[in-house]
């Protein structure tokens, strides 16, 4: 229930007084009642109202029995009155008989047996009223053209004939009578203007039919005026209406001025509502023309002369007013549930008002007044549906220019209209306290507001309140005044009970807590009521009224704590320094911003207190550190599918890390250049807590440590190792937390890029680098003891005493069994990084140890071919399928090298033979010039028969090798290597005597197959000599042809064309070959000796030597 505010009305009115009369006091006193301004203005059951002319003191019973009896009492008796003479019927379905009325009222208006008993004599011994008929003829459609032209000439004719006085012969014929009107003997009969040639007239005309008996029966009759008119204007119709000879002929055969009947309207009046407003059909006298038109008629019961002492002489619109209000109490008083009254009273209550206006002629308008000015008033008192208010004030609005008030009446009108507008606004101010932010009360104040609008564009409200009334600026006061006085009264309700300053602080923060509330209510709540009922942005007007007063409190609070500052008042002060955050955050919102806001630089009042924030977070992140290693027993947390390996400190560091980087947030500190020193002292307090952090687990695993076994030692670092690395990955997430970037873009302008850099990124920089240290050396202490063995095992698998006793895969076996258990408890027990971190100097050491051994021995195959395997072994462990190291990790410069060595000294000496060749076919191909001459062939290989087919054509540009300066050249044919064609001899062309470029054209043919010419390394070795005849032939060049290049050996052809190919002759270079090198150092291989005998002696012969 809404607060009574009724500044209108005065004590000892009267609200039963009617509007422009006063009469005498019925008690005999003589005193003259004052004038009636609102006749509402009693309304609401807990309004309490005193009179001027009776104490204070008086007794409430009495006063009760003195209302009773000069106020209830002749309303009453003027329902009994218009129950006892009703006429009609009521709009409403259901039916009420006398009784059902009569009991209704008694129990509305509280009376007794006796005194309903009393009150109907009286009014039974009262004058009966006149019964009135109003009839208004609006108009018709559709009648019947009776004249020449087409057209009709109507009038009606009116009255109200008993049933007796309708049937003058007796009713023994049942034939329709058109003229029972007209030919009326008695009864008042009324007739309406004549309206001249048409078809559609229109008279809004009233007429008021009194009668006795309401069984008789209402009669309306349509007549066409005949006037008697000349010859020649008869003929002039005749000519502009050709089709009016056929009403001529019938004009010529009635009477001269007799009417014509158009069509009647009968009505029962008992079959009538008290109000009807209907378009009825012309009823025809034979069925001759039955569609005769339609003609619009309003009704209406009213009573003449009606007995005017039962009320005093009070005016029926006052009686209306008083009847509404007693029923409207009685109605509610009724209500069981808690919901607003709708408007909608008791079948019996609406009919009576009805009835009580229609029987005194009370206007709609009238009616409409009453109810506003009640409803209006009730609204102040007790729950109203609004959609109640709105609808009389559209009514109001339709009436307005239709019906002209009275004075006393418009006057009433305007006061009620503005009075509400008063009103309405003084709840607008409260809205806090009155509409809480729910989803039942908050639509009250939107339609309260809605109806605020309504008000104003009425033009009753324009018309009666002529003084300039902008309901925006209105509004916007009320909110402003409102603010003001809700601020004030938050404010002392919070004041300190001491003078203590932390006392003090506690309550500014209260304060401050309410109002934050109350802007964020603005935002999210109040502000789209206000903004779609009025168009007013109630949050800017809030928000910077709040502003304001805020900021004169603050500073006057702060001012009491200047050079006092301490620890615990700098606590106390930070949930304030939140709050204003918080609300000056919510500026973003404001739609138009004429000034600038108090609060803007409200952070200057806390700088005194920021560095004992920035203790308290430092000290509180480090005490719970201590803690959190305290109680750490170095254990992964879980274990599983989805392994945790860190210890439950890393995690605890890693949440206590997260205050400090909210603090940052919360700060929000707006000055760029104290926004980066206070970043730069974060992050430095950040560094020292990881830096203690590491020094307090190190600490902790060596005192965990002295009294376990040397497997639990081990899984205790493992767990350090995990949550160093932990602390790195949190210690890299810490720029992006703490919103680095952003602070780099607002600080541009005042802090240069290389102080930047050199401050902050450093100081991180310098932090990882330290538990970067701290983790390479916990994960070399790890892997010290793996390289020992490793290598043990490396040894003990090469040694030569053992060759003979197990192969290959089984000697690497012991060693491969020991890393798989290794390393698959150091990955169980590590995180991936640090597993990577031991897995690449295990490997780097590995490599490092194959490659020492491999030193140790020279010519033995077993023995590489043993490390050869171990190396691979090695690397997929190392590589576990993708899992471990990466290839690119692990093929390094050093593994490559030692691949290659043990890969060529693991081979055969026919393979190493095979890879000479191949090496010697590739620098044939990459050959440039022709130093040493060349020799030209043409080669082919028949398939069919097997046969490689080699013809020597010329040598060119030979070297001269005799003392005459000349040469004596041959060439020399051979298929290499020699394991590969051990049947097929060397062949030579014939000598050319002293010729340098000499012309052989020999052809040679060898039998060799198809696999053989494809065998790794196979070739045609082109050898060119010096013939001497007392010494050993001299070496002119060499050159060689891969069989794979010949044509028939790689294509498909079975006979393919000969390719002629010019070969540049080569010189070997001396000891340019390793792989001569590993052939030579087996001593024990006969056919090895020989193959490095004929190349050595090459070599001595080459010119490169």
């Amino acid at each position: 229930m809404v607060p009574v505010q009724d500044g209108a009305s005065s004590q000892g009115e009267n609200l039963l007084l009617p509007p422009k009369e006063t009469h005498s006091d019925t008690s005999g006193s003589g005193k003259i009642r004052p004038r009636q301004s609102s006749p509402a203005r009693r309304l609401g059951m807990t309004r309490r109202q005193n009179r001027k002319d009776f104490k204070d003191s008086e007794n409430p019973e009495e006063s009760e029995k003195r209302h009773k009896e000069k106020e209830l009492k002749p309303l009453y008796k003027e329902l009994l009155y218009t129950i006892t003479h009703r006429l009609g019927k009521p709009h409403i379905k259901q039916q009420y008989s006398q009784k059902q009325f009569q009991d209704y009222i008694r129990e509305a208006f509280t009376m007794t047996e006796d005194e309903h008993k009393t009150l109907s004599e009286k009014v039974q011994s009262s004058l009966a009223p006149t019964y009135c008929l109003v009839v208004t003829v609006k108009q018709a459609k559709g009648i019947l053209g009776k004249d020449i032209s087409g057209f009709s000439d109507p009038y009606c004719l009116l009255t109200i004939l008993s049933e007796d006085k309708e049937s003058p012969g007796g009713g023994a014929s049942n034939k329709p009578q058109k003229a029972v009107v007209r030919e009326s003997a008695k009864g008042q009969v009324l007739q309406t203007s004549i309206k001249k040639q048409t078809l559609n007239p229109i008279w809004d005309e009233t007429f008021k039919l009194e009668f006795e008996n309401i069984n008789g029966n209402f009669h309306m009759e349509m007549w066409d005026k005949d006037e008697e008119v000349s010859l020649v204007q008869k003929f002039d119709e005749f000519c502009t209406n050709i089709h009016g000879i056929k009403r001529m002929i019938k004009d010529a055969k009635k009477e001269k001025g007799q009417d014509d009947f158009l069509g009647n309207v009968v009505l029962k009046l008992k079959d009538l509502h008290c109000t009807e407003d209907t378009w009825y059909n012309l009823e025809p006298r034979t069925e001759t023309y039955p569609d005769r038109g339609r003609c619009h008629l309003q009704l209406k019961f009213i009573h003449k002369e009606r007995d005017e002492t039962l009320s005093a002489g009070r005016s029926p619109y006052v009686n209306y007013c008083g009847i509404l209000q007693q029923f409207v109490q009685a109605h509610i008083s009724k209500q069981q549930d808690s919901n607003p009254w709708k408007g909608e009273l008791c079948g019996e209550g609406t009919a009576l008002l009805e009835y009580y206006a229609n029987q005194n002629d009370i206007s709609p308008f009238l009616q409409d007044l009453a109810k506003w000015v009640a409803y209006s008033k009730l609204y102040q008192s007790l729950e109203v549906d609004s959609t109640v208010l709105f609808q009389q004030l559209t009514s109001i609005e339709y009436h307005w220019d239709q019906q002209e008030l009275p004075h006393q009446q418009k006057q009433e009108l305007g006061d009620s209209l503005h009075g509400f507008l008063q009103y309405g606004l003084c709840l607008v101010s409260k809205y806090r306290d009155i509409y809480p932010p729910t989803t039942k009360t908050t639509p009250r104040l939107h339609t309260l507001l809605r109806v605020l609008v309504q008000i104003c564009k009425t033009r009753a409200f324009q018309k009666l309140n002529p003084a300039q009334f902008d309901l925006h600026v209105e509004v916007t006061d009320a909110v402003v005044n409102g603010t003001e006085e809700w601020f004030n009264i938050k404010k002392g309700l919070h004041q300190p009970m001491t003078k203590d300053l932390l006392e003090t602080v506690s309550a500014l923060s209260r304060l401050i807590g309410e109002v934050q509330e109350d802007v964020r209510l603005s935002k999210d709540v109040w502000n789209k009521v206000f903004v779609s009922a009025v168009q007013l942005d109630v949050f800017t007007v809030v928000y910077q009224k709040l502003d304001t007063l805020l900021a004169e409190e603050l500073r006057a609070t702060l001012s009491q704590l200047e050079n006092q500052m301490d620890q615990p008042l700098a606590n106390s002060l930070f949930p304030v320094y939140l709050s204003l955050q918080t609300i000056h955050k919510d500026k973003a919102f404001l739609q138009k911003r004429a000034k600038l806001l108090q609060l803007t630089s409200f952070h200057e009042d806390f700088r005194d207190a920021l560095p004992y924030w920035l203790n308290k977070a430092f000290s509180t992140t480090m005490e719970r550190v201590k803690k959190a290693v305290h109680v750490d027993q170095l254990q992964p947390l879980q274990s599983g599918t989805v392994p945790i390996k860190h210890s439950s400190s890393a995690v605890d560091i890693a949440a206590c890390l997260h205050p400090i980087a909210q603090l940052w947030d919360q700060l929000s500190w707006p000055d760029p250049e104290e926004a980066f020193m206070l970043m730069v002292k974060l992050t430095e307090d950040v560094c020292k807590i990881a830096s203690t952090y590491c020094q307090m687990l190190k600490a902790r695993v060596k005192e965990l440590s002295e009294d376990s076994d040397q497997e639990s030692a081990i899984k205790m670092l493992c767990v350090v190792v995990n949550d160093l690395e932990h602390l790195h990955t949190v210690l890299t997430r810490l720029p992006k937390q703490l919103n680095w970037a952003g602070l780099r873009e607002r600080t541009r302008l005042v802090i240069g890029e290389t102080q930047f850099q050199n401050t902050l990124p450093s100081q991180l920089q310098h932090t990882q680098s330290l538990l970067n240290r701290e983790i390479r050396s916990a994960v070399d202490r790890l892997g010290k003891k793996l390289k020992t063995d490793i290598e043990s095992h490396v040894r003990s698998m090469a040694s030569r005493q053992r060759f003979p006793s197990r192969d290959t895969e089984e000697a690497v076996v012991p060693l491969m069994k020991y890393l798989e258990k290794e390393l698959q408890y150091m990955n169980e027990n590590l995180v991936q990084e640090n597993f990577n971190s031991l897995l690449t100097p295990l490997w780097m050491n590995s490599v490092k140890i194959l490659h020492q051994i491999s030193q140790q021995e020279d010519s033995n195959l077993v023995y590489f071919q043993r490390l050869l395997y171990t190396l691979q072994c090695l690397e997929q462990c190392f590589y576990a399928e993708g899992n471990g190291l990466p290839l690119e990790t692990l093929h390094t410069e050093e593994y490559k090298v030692l691949r290659a060595n043990l890969t060529q000294n693991s081979l055969t000496s026919n393979q190493l033979i095979e890879k000479f060749f191949e090496r010697k076919v590739w620098e044939q191909k990459v050959f440039n010039g022709e130093k040493y001459g060349a020799v030209t062939l043409i080669t082919s290989y028949k398939r069919s028969e097997n046969k490689l087919h080699v013809e020597v054509l010329n040598a060119v540009n030979l070297i001269p090798l005799d003392s005459n300066g000349s040469s004596d050249p041959f060439v020399q044919l051979s298929l290499e290597p020699r394991h590969l064609f051990p049947e097929v001899e060397q062949r030579s062309t014939k000598i050319k005597s002293c010729d340098l470029n000499p012309l052989f054209e020999e052809s040679f043919e060898f039998l060799i197959s198809l696999q053989q010419c494809q065998s790794p390394g196979a070739c045609l070795l082109v050898t060119v000599l010096d013939h001497d005849t007392l010494r050993s032939d001299d070496f002119e060049g060499e050159a060689f042809l891969s069989l794979k290049a010949v044509p028939g050996v790689g294509g498909g052809l079975q006979n393919p064309e000969p390719a002629q190919i010019r070969l540049p002759l080569m010189h070997p270079k001396p000891n340019s070959e390793n792989t001569l090198r590993l052939l030579e150092a087996r001593k024990g291989e006969k056919e090895a000796q020989a193959f490095i005998k004929l190349r050595r002696q090459r070599e001595k012969k080459s010119q490169e030597a």
